[in-house]
């Protein structure tokens, strides 16, 4: 039987138990699923970047967006508050639609 010990999405338990497979999972403490969820959103960043195509790569990004959901949960906030810090940085700062690059900056 492979072993995974990863953080899933909460219905992969049924699509599991509807295929006739036996597994097995527990609910992780507050602080491992803290954890799971930041070493989780590394992994969905990989397979983001590993994409070979746009289909694949909107998956993945799909599952980033669903993990800064529970990352903001977890930080007592909502993806409302942070898509509002995003606007106001990105009134303030700009965004990275003009694709500059800061190649360096004199010492003062």
């Amino acid at each position: 039987m492979p072993v995974y010990n990863k953080l899933v999405r909460d219905k992969i338990p049924q699509v599991i138990d509807k295929s006739g497979l036996q597994f097995k999972t527990r609910i992780l403490s507050e602080e491992e699923y803290q954890a799971e969820v930041v070493k989780k959103l590394t992994e969905e960043l990989q397979e983001f970047q590993e994409a070979n195509n746009p289909e694949d790569a909107i998956e993945e990004l799909a599952d980033i967006l669903e993990l800064i959901h529970a990352a903001a949960e977890m930080n007592g906030s909502s993806f409302e508050e942070v898509e509002e810090v995003r606007v106001k940085k990105g009134e303030k700062r700009g965004g990275f639609k003009e694709r500059i690059f800061l190649i360096e900056v004199e010492d003062e």
